[in-house]
């Protein structure tokens, strides 16, 4: 291997490692080597085999090179183009993960419609087949048909998948009702902080559901014959957790009342399936869920999930921050009316159109104009809450917009441990964000963006962000390895294209 690609190999590890928060000693103990070995890697004088590379990407949950086909994938972004014309939001991609885990519950058909092809719902499809769940892209790979085994092949399945994706979790509800025993692999997915899973397992011991955790694997046990005998409080409005107890509550025989529930777009989503199911929910759209459980469900079913109103705000923010015209199609309204109230307090320049209904007959969406406008910046911090709140993972654009707008705004995300931490990557963009603790954030503007290589975020909404300055900097800019972006986001890049951005997807090695 020549020696300038060693340096680059090098330097790509660095890079991930740093972003991981780890130091060269952290590495070399997850690998079983030293740490002057580890800084002669990354000083580009070591020899390194593929399978180490490898090893060291899957330490660091970053796709450093991918053996099999070629290496990790990059974006090369020409900014300071305006964007205009229209662009469709796709589907939710948590609500997507939601149904996936949820059609573990149904012993019949399932088609999704409109699915979203990001790298999350691949890793949870690679779960599921390998279990045995036969699954299909159909109608020209547009909607996704998903089969059960009448025996789910649990020792079968795939644990490198299931460690790449948080979603996995979610397995636990629907499980428990199939299987008295079984193993599932440690949550992964986006790098932000410590996530316990103990608000989960205070409302799924309710269903006689005990978790032991040893050597990256949970092992659980489910006791015959338990179930709530009052209503489950839950410690945390998670949507994760809310989901869980659904997912559980749908086939225990009896009525389940879930209180402090999430009430979020992917919660409302995961209800109108079981709905479709046959399981009626009350209280959808509120913080107390009643649910009447069935306990064997056989049913056809075909379902349209939403649309993503992350992706919505995600493009909103394309436009705020490249000062552009943009119509941004399919907006889930109800689930961001916050975050438009705070943009029009800032002086967002917008139309809406006429409200209509998404394809699950339930959710109310519009057509989003948004103009150049002169923003100011907000009086109030930014912070996020619980749904009807502005939401947790819309705060990381506020970051970008704010950067735009004259004055000083203060980013409070505390929900994640070290999410406002990555939001400071703006800074090598030209932005002027000071970190005031792990969780605080001011920033001040106007910007006045500069291009730059760098490594991509290993969290996706600060990930997307990143790209989002870039977009707007003169000159080009180099984002590398943005895997954690097509974790959530389907043909990115392709899409901001259509609408006048200059993007290249490339790889180098």
């Amino acid at each position: 291997m020549a020696d300038d690609y060693l340096v680059r190999i090098g330097k790509l590890i660095r890079d991930a490692r740093q972003h991981r928060g780890w130091t060269q000693s952290q590495l070399a103990d997850a690998l079983g080597t030293s740490q002057s070995a580890v800084n002669r890697i990354e000083r580009g004088n070591q020899n390194i085999s593929l399978e180490m590379i490898a090893r060291i990407g899957e330490a660091l949950d970053s796709e450093i090179v991918s053996l099999g086909y070629a290496g990790p994938m990059h974006l090369r972004v020409v900014g300071g183009r305006r964007l205009s014309g229209a662009i469709d939001v796709k589907t939710s991609k948590n609500a997507c993960v939601a149904l996936l885990c949820a059609t573990l519950l149904n012993k019949g058909r399932t088609v999704l419609r409109r699915v979203a092809r990001i790298e999350e719902v691949y890793r949870l499809l690679e779960v599921l087949n390998s279990i045995g769940v036969r699954t299909r892209w159909i109608n020209e790979g547009v909607d996704l048909e998903i089969v059960p085994p009448a025996r789910l092949d649990m020792d079968a399945m795939d644990a490198d998948a299931a460690r790449r994706t948080r979603s996995i979790i979610m397995f636990l509800g629907p499980l428990l009702h199939r299987m008295d025993q079984f193993r599932l692999p440690y949550a992964g997915g986006c790098d932000l902080g410590t996530r316990t899973i103990e608000p989960h397992m205070i409302a799924l011991r309710r269903f006689g559901l005990d978790i032991t955790a040893t050597e990256g694997i949970y092992h659980a046990k489910v006791e015959a014959g338990v179930a709530p005998g009052r209503p489950i409080v839950l410690t945390e409005r998670g949507d994760t957790v809310t989901e869980n107890a659904l997912l559980a509550a749908a086939r225990h025989d009896g009525v389940t009342v879930i209180r402090n529930a999430s009430s979020n777009y992917m919660v409302q989503d995961l209800c109108f399936f079981l709905e479709a199911l046959g399981v009626e929910v009350e209280g959808i759209g509120t913080t107390t869920l009643t649910v009447h459980g069935v306990p064997n469900i056989d049913v056809d079913v075909d379902y349209s999930p939403s649309e993503d109103p992350v992706e919505a705000m995600s493009l909103l923010a394309a436009a705020v921050v490249t000062e552009s015209e943009l119509t941004i199609r399919r907006v889930p309204i109800e689930f961001m009316e916050i975050e438009l109230a705070v943009l029009e307090e800032m002086g967002l320049d917008h139309d809406r159109s006429a409200e209509y209904t998404a394809d699950n007959g339930r959710t109310r969406l519009i057509d989003l104009t948004v103009r150049p406008s002169k923003l100011e910046a907000p009086i109030d911090k930014i912070h996020p809450m619980p749904f009807p709140g502005l939401n947790i993972d819309n705060v990381p654009f506020f970051a970008a917009i704010a950067a735009v707008a004259q004055g000083q705004t203060l980013i409070h995300d505390w929900v994640y441990d070290n999410r406002a931490i990555y939001l400071t990557d703006l800074n090598r963009l030209g932005g002027r964000l000071q970190l005031l603790d792990p969780h605080r954030v001011l920033v001040e503007g106007p910007t006045r963006w500069r291009a730059a290589e760098m490594m991509c975020p290993p969290a996706l909404r600060p990930a997307v962000v990143v790209l989002l300055a870039m977009m707007a900097a003169e000159g080009t800019s180099v984002l590398r390895n943005v895997y954690v972006i097509n974790r959530g986001y389907e043909e990115l890049a392709e899409r901001l294209n259509s609408v006048g951005a200059q993007i290249e997807i490339f790889r180098d090695i």
